[in-house]
């Protein structure tokens, strides 16, 4: 399944400036192994050592956040978006 992913700013040194790129999978554990082998040390920013998400990097599928879906079991049918969007930490003073 042909996904298109976007890739926030801070990652974007690993897919050569793209905004977005494409990868195959039929889940997005797939999908993150596709990005990591078109675009290596991508997978260790999204993943932990434990191969889980990391705490601080959300990850939609169309609308949908992984992790209140099937998270890196989550179906990616083909033409759907992924957004990898790091969490913003901070508040108003």
């Amino acid at each position: 399944m042909a996904v298109t992913v976007r890739i926030p700013t801070i990652l974007r040194a690993y897919t050569g400036g793209a905004a977005e790129v494409t990868a195959e999978g039929a889940n997005l554990a797939e999908v993150i192994d596709a990005l990591e082998s078109a675009h290596p040390g991508i997978k260790t920013r999204v993943l932990d050592d434990t191969g889980k998400l990391r705490r601080f990097v959300n990850v939609y599928v169309n609308d949908d956040d992984v992790r209140f879906a099937d998270g890196l079991a989550t179906e990616t049918k083909d033409g759907v978006a992924i957004s990898i969007i790091p969490a913003v930490a901070g508040g108003c003073r």
